[in-house]
């Protein structure tokens, strides 16, 4: 338990000069980032953010990605107006700060979201993908919300939700080998756990030698070494939502 927030460096995605090829839009109470393809379709994914919260360029950029690919793609502010985590806030404080910022109580956001997508959108299939504090988010809906399809959760905090294996909807986990916020041990006891109890599809894997938030990692962050897991977890990502929407 002791390690899974040390400083988290999500914030090292792809934080070029990225303004996002999609709008700001407000959705019931929460302001959202939206995306649409150029083509009408009834598929959409949402997009839940890590603690740097939802106007974080490399999230949009994934948004973005998924739009690419032929998905309406939104990614709402599940802090709700209150402020993201800043890499220059004091660690000492992140404790308190995540107790108003629960994976866990988004419900209520997730039903007015599913509502503008069906309504405004045209949506019909939906799924989320989310990164760290998003992706335990994506592993609490997977365990609750009949009406999305499938997940993707990409490194997760496991042990938000470690006593919770029975899955309503195909999942897809994804982790980093050297991720210094979730240990392996943590991802092979998810692993056993959803043997034993998970009865719909799910995959667990895990790309050697990436670290905490590789997926969207900045690009002048990007080592040579790197490149083909990232772009891997970026693909099979994609491929997993095009095989369940």
């Amino acid at each position: 338990m002791a390690n899974e927030w040390r400083p988290c460096p999500c914030d090292i995605g792809d934080r070029f000069d990225y303004g996002g090829r999609g709008q700001e839009v407000e959705v019931g109470h929460i302001k959202a980032y939206v995306c649409k393809p150029p083509a009408s379709t009834d598929k959409a994914v949402i997009v839940i953010h890590d603690i740097f919260g939802w106007q974080l360029p490399n999230t949009r950029y994934i948004a973005d990605m998924l739009t690419a690919n032929g998905y309406i793609a939104i990614c709402p502010d599940f802090f709700v107006g209150q402020e993201a985590w800043k890499p220059s806030n004091d660690w000492a404080s992140f404790d308190d700060w995540l107790k108003t910022r629960e994976a866990g109580k988004i419900d209520k956001e997730v039903d007015v979201v599913l509502k503008y997508l069906k309504d405004q959108c045209g949506a019909k299939k939906i799924g989320v993908i989310g990164f760290c504090w998003g992706g335990a988010a994506v592993q609490h809906l997977m365990l609750k919300n009949p009406h999305l399809k499938t997940g993707v959760s990409l490194y997760g905090v496991i042990s938000r939700f470690e006593d919770k294996h029975s899955l309503l909807h195909p999942t897809f986990f994804i982790f980093g080998e050297k991720d210094d916020i979730i240990p392996l041990e943590q991802v092979t006891l998810l692993e056993q756990k959803l043997k034993q109890n998970c009865k719909v599809d799910y995959e667990v894997k895990i790309y050697p030698g990436q670290t905490h938030g590789f997926v969207h990692r900045k690009r002048e962050d990007i080592n040579p070494q790197d490149k083909p897991y990232i772009e891997e977890g970026r693909r099979d990502m994609i491929n997993w939502l095009n095989k369940y929407l």
